[in-house]
């Protein structure tokens, strides 16, 4: 599931209201949503599947192979904040249109990729599509559904719809991968994008607000962080101490101290600080940092240890990752009711560590580790533990805000999960390919040669290598989860009343 479920847009007022219903009014909505939201969610999970392949057929090496994750994330969530102001200025529909056009186009490129440079430029236009086009669609939940029951329920559909469109995004992209080629995860989504594009006249377009785009502060905030990001992916790379290493982390400073700088004194800021007094709400972002670091982490060295460990297929992984995405859904649906009844802090600590303790299991993986007995259990309890902190969390994230900060706060939810999936396996793959170093230099590599020369000694010791370097990534991503819940439960203090009377309800055109 993502924290996509999120609105990203600020508040409008619709051109026709009361034209229909309300309960038909909401029941569209939140079909219109989990529609949208389908190539986007696509996108993130049925690249993974495709990873091995990629590395095969382009020649990348381990330390750049996280970047085909990466890019798009830092892309998507360093720019959504704009993508939604952009909406409010120049029309939801419009920015929408030119989101997906991107979008669709970016896919094109990336499918005729000869190398995996124009691949990772193609995956940040990607990024980049995706931060234009959401907003509109992100913005339904926490502006149309009245908080209560109703927003509970639509949070709680709407997790059980992410986890379906994951799903389908490791089968198709499995299934697409073996039967054709991996390009194939790229060219799928033309023909959805387009499908999409012919639809947009049926949206109406909302009303637009005065304003600027803070064009400085989204340029020294994603500039920031992708220096920060490659910098500690280059140093576990080449070394700590390498210059060029040393002058990321140096640039990475001086950009984001910038940003905040920007933020504090720009009237049309991205990223508001006022909304970072709440202790609720900064709880609940710092949070979905945690969340998202090991989530991303969970499914990209997951995916490395089945097919290169295990020898499984890409559709067979893609399969069995199905027990994860039903643990999700029902997770998601019983923590949706307990917020009404039960403080958040007390459903979403809780719920991470038991995602912990999936960890940490995942870190006793051996070589030739069962999927019945070892895989399917610690990817359920893992799922259940997930499940139960996004709907807290989201809520969390969006109670108590100003009707004009709706948009930003949901937005920075969704932020904050793909930075921190960025931010947390570049840490992560640089402790992995690490470990693995250590009891195998370039282990993968070695794992390649040793099939193709049938060489069955190397072979054995690089599963052995790499395999060692996934389970120290399971104990990091397990310590993140830890982590996160110390933030929940001593940041997070709102009651459940406040938590399910949200910022009020406005109808978007």
């Amino acid at each position: 599931m993502s924290a996509e479920s999120v609105a990203t847009a600020t508040s409008t007022t619709p051109e026709h209201s009361g034209a229909a219903p309300r309960d038909r009014h909401l029941g569209l909505a939140l079909f219109v949503i989990a529609a949208a939201q389908l190539m986007v969610i696509l996108d993130a999970t049925i690249t993974n599947i495709a990873l091995p392949a990629i590395q095969t057929d382009l020649g990348v090496s381990d330390a750049n192979l996280a970047w085909i994750v990466n890019s798009y994330a830092l892309a998507f969530g360093g720019l959504l904040l704009l993508g939604g102001k952009a909406g409010d200025l120049f029309g939801r529909r419009r920015i929408f249109q030119v989101g997906i056009a991107v979008f669709t186009l970016a896919s094109l490129l990336g499918g005729l990729a000869p190398n995996e440079g124009l691949l990772i430029g193609a995956r940040i236009l990607q990024g980049v599509g995706a931060a234009l086009a959401a907003p509109s669609a992100l913005a339904l939940i926490t502006t149309t559904f009245p908080a209560g029951k109703p927003r509970n329920r639509a949070m709680g559909v709407y997790a059980a719809m992410g986890g379906l469109g994951a799903t389908v995004g490791l089968l198709l992209g499995g299934l697409l991968t073996d039967v054709l080629d991996w390009r194939w995860v790229f060219f799928v989504n033309i023909p959805i994008g387009l499908a999409v594009l012919a639809g947009t006249r049926s949206l109406v377009e909302a009303e637009r607000h005065p304003g600027r785009l803070d064009v400085p502060g989204a340029v020294t905030g994603t500039g920031g962080l992708i220096s920060l990001v490659y910098g500690i992916t280059r140093g576990g790379e080449h070394g700590w101490t390498n210059g060029l290493t040393l002058g990321c982390f140096a640039v990475a400073a001086v950009l984001l101290v910038a940003f905040l700088f920007l933020q504090a004194r720009t009237p049309d800021a991205m990223m508001p600080l006022r909304l970072f007094n709440d202790r609720n709400r900064w709880g609940s972002y710092a949070t979905m940092l945690f969340i998202g670091s090991g989530m991303f982490a969970f499914f990209y060295f997951l995916t490395l240890y089945m097919q290169l460990i295990l020898g499984y297929s890409p559709i067979k992984t893609g399969f069995a990752y199905l027990p994860f995405s039903f643990g999700m859904a029902a997770a998601a649906g019983i923590s949706s009711k307990l917020v009404a009844h039960i403080a958040p802090r007390l459903i979403a600590a809780p719920g991470l560590l038991v995602a912990a303790v999936g960890m940490f299991w995942f870190a006793t993986l051996e070589p030739d580790s069962s999927y019945a007995g070892h895989l399917m259990p610690a990817m359920f309890v893992t799922a259940l533990g997930l499940g139960m902190s996004f709907v807290p969390m989201t809520l969390g994230a969006v109670s108590g805000v100003a009707h004009q900060d709706t948009g930003i706060a949901s937005a920075l939810l969704n932020t904050a999960q793909q930075i921190g999936g960025a931010l947390g396996l570049a840490v992560l793959s640089t402790i992995s390919n690490s470990a693995a170093d250590d009891k195998l230099p370039h282990a993968a590599s070695a794992l390649y040669r040793g099939l193709a020369t049938r060489d069955l000694g190397l072979v054995s010791k690089a599963g052995d290598a790499l395999t060692h370097g996934y389970t120290m990534a399971f104990v990091a991503a397990g310590v993140v989860f830890v982590a996160g819940a110390a933030v929940t439960t001593f940041a997070v203090n709102a009651g459940r009343q406040q938590h399910t009377e949200g910022a009020a309800p406005v109808h978007m055109g």
